[in-house]
């Protein structure tokens, strides 16, 4: 059953419980390899067998030789008979032993897989405006941290699963014997053992506390460092900027965080270390008084005296061993916890929500629309009402920091209007599925990223075996690419970035905005949207390639953001924004002539856009 949500620390974090995770983890076992409880069951008994089983055999062996020393015919064939069972009965218990522990970590990490596949699937599927929250990145990286290692959170809590079973099961077959050499022993042992347990939880609490709590920050920091100093995309400015110095100096500063939190953590597991060594030098003291004490009274044998050392030694082993799992298995747990929050975070409720109705013309409404991103003041966009006709070309120009973007977020639904209302045909665009929504739009990012795939699909941006290699190909041709597939050995089959295969190729700044374009006539969504796509390209070739994209797009619903007004000749209506809000709209001769922001937009830039004058003419 779930606890109460921590509020104060984070609302969103929920601890589940020991118990609770070990169910969790128990079915994912279940549902990924079932065989690997078989494995651990076996490992178990194997494993105990061998902890104390030299200690049944060493009394026998003493008893045997005793037996030998008191009698006048010496016949050491029982002890060679016992010597040689015992031998074959330890050499198949380790090779049982070392099989199953071999098979029980390998598959134990394929269940780990499983588990970080779902937290990749949790991730992707989140809400864009979600995932952006700073809250929610601390807790995706406290859950690639569960999912990060052998020894703890998902993995971990199995291994400890399988640990704390073969404490058991040894203390179970071990407690008769010590008990039956004197019961007290026994409360001796456990009282120590608890002292050094409750140590190893208080050191467990601290260190999560001190140490992994505070490096979750830490840790996303530290990736984002490393992609940076190792992502090929930044590796020109890194070189012409002289940026090497600058960048070690951050991430060792970054790095220094980190190796502070995990000193602090060795410490502290130095200080437990020696602290349960000193319980068990006591321990150990004790056993050993109680057996000399039994021994010189003549209480036990000398074979007796082996037996029971043994196996108060393994008892007290057990109890100290089944203790810190206990301590272990809670670490591994909490780290559970913060997977489980993160899986659990609820997704959109869409049970109200309606497919978007089909329809040969999609009108789309901003109606007093407002937005303000999360933890800040001021509004990024204010009060906009704005209509997009179908069929039509809209421009959305500004300077930068203008709303241009947010606009297009707002548009597409990545994020959700803090005020005011956007309509798809009448209805508000909240109303619909957001998948089914995403369905309408082909659009095309400044920032254009490319995944390490063949280029047919990087413009499908889909499976291979759904990819229309011919069309892709056609798509890439129109987008202006036909140079660069003629080039290529392997034309559209070519496969992208040299992260996978060595072979791979790497595009310039302009040939993946062409690919970009090309994924959105791929798409053939109903609207297209072009975000400042063409940045790398110089003015007259933006023009050019807008005027081009825009005859390809035919009757398609478009809308054109750009900070160059390169697109705006040729578009239907024109909004120019300014700090956050829509200062002009109109066409682009009606803006001309009101002499305004855009105007004086229009007149600063180069003499390309004046009226009147072809760009072509300008080129000349």
């Amino acid at each position: 059953m779930k606890k109460k949500k921590e509020e104060k620390e984070n609302p969103l974090h929920t601890e589940y419980g020991i118990l609770s995770n070990s169910v969790y983890i128990l079915g994912k076992i279940k549902k990924y390899c079932p065989k690997l409880l078989a494995l651990m069951a076996v490992g178990v008994v194997t494993n105990s067998l061998m902890q104390y089983m030299w200690s049944i055999i060493g009394k026998f062996v003493l008893d045997i030789v005793e037996q030998q020393a008191n009698s006048p015919e010496k016949d050491i064939a029982p002890l060679i008979k016992l010597l040689i069972i015992t031998t074959a009965v330890e050499i198949v218990s380790m090779i049982i032993n070392t099989v199953t522990d071999n098979k029980r970590w390998y598959n134990a990490i394929g269940v780990r897989m499983h588990v970080i596949t779902e937290r990749a699937e949790k991730t992707l599927s989140m809400n864009y405006q979600t995932l952006e929250r700073p809250d929610i990145l601390d807790m995706e990286s406290k859950a690639e941290e569960a999912t990060g290692g052998n020894n703890n959170g998902v993995e971990g809590l199995i291994h400890s699963v399988y640990s704390l079973g073969v404490q058991l099961f040894v203390m179970v077959t071990t407690f008769s014997v010590v008990a039956a050499l004197d019961w007290r022993l026994v409360l001796i042992i456990a009282a120590l053992s608890v002292v050094q347990f409750l140590f190893f939880r208080y050191t467990v609490k601290k260190d999560r506390k001190e140490v992994w709590d505070r490096l979750a920050p830490v840790w996303r920091r530290i990736h984002y460092m490393e992609r940076t100093t190792q992502d090929f995309d930044y590796a020109k400015d890194v070189r012409l900027f002289g940026m090497k110095d600058w960048l070690s100096d951050k991430q060792h500063e970054i790095l220094g965080e980190k190796q502070e939190r995990m000193m602090r953590s060795r410490n502290l597991w130095i200080y437990n270390s020696l602290f349960a060594h000193g319980m068990t030098l006591i321990s150990t003291a004790v056993v050993y008084g109680v057996l000399i004490y039994s021994f010189l009274g003549g209480g036990i044998s000398i074979g007796d005296f082996t037996l029971y050392i043994g196996f108060a030694t393994t008892f007290t082993s057990a109890m100290t061993g089944l203790l810190n799992s206990i301590g272990g298995y809670k670490q591994c747990s909490l780290q559970v916890d913060n997977f489980r929050s993160y899986m659990d975070l609820a997704p959109d409720d869409e049970s109200d929500c309606i497919p978007v109705p089909e329809s040969d013309k999609y009108i789309f409404e901003f109606k007093n629309v407002s937005f303000k991103y999360s933890g800040q003041e001021n509004y990024a966009l204010k009060n906009l009402n704005l209509t997009l006709e179908p069929g039509k070309r809209l421009a959305v120009v500004g300077l930068n920091g203008a709303g241009k973007t947010t606009f297009i977020k707002l548009l597409l639904r990545l994020y959700d209007v803090t005020e005011g209302e956007i309509l798809l045909n009448g209805t508000d665009i909240r109303r619909f599925k957001r998948n089914e929504y995403y369905r309408l739009f082909s659009p095309v990012f400044q920032n254009v990223e490319i995944f390490a795939f063949p280029m047919n699909e990087n413009v499908s941006m889909d499976r291979p075996e759904d990819t229309d290699k011919k069309r892709a190909e056609e798509c890439l041709v129109k987008a202006g690419m036909a140079e660069k597939l003629a080039s290529l050995e392997k034309g559209a089959d070519t496969e992208l970035l040299k992260v996978i295969y060595d072979d791979g190729v790497d595009l310039s700044g302009g040939e993946k905005q062409k690919l970009a374009l090309a994924r959105a006539l791929y798409k053939d969504a109903p609207v297209i949207v072009l975000d400042e796509p063409t940045a790398a390209l110089d003015a007259l070739a933006e023009y050019n390639l807008y005027k081009s994209f825009d005859e390809i797009i035919g009757d398609k619903s478009a809308v054109y953001i750009s900070h160059r007004l390169s697109s705006t000749r040729f578009c239907d209506s024109i909004a120019m924004f300014k700090a956050g809000e829509m200062v002009e709209y109109g066409t682009h001769d009606e803006l001309l002539a009101k002499k305004g922001a855009y105007a004086e937009m229009f007149e600063i830039q180069a003499q390309y856009y004046k009226e009147g004058k072809d760009y072509a003419e300008a080129a000349e």
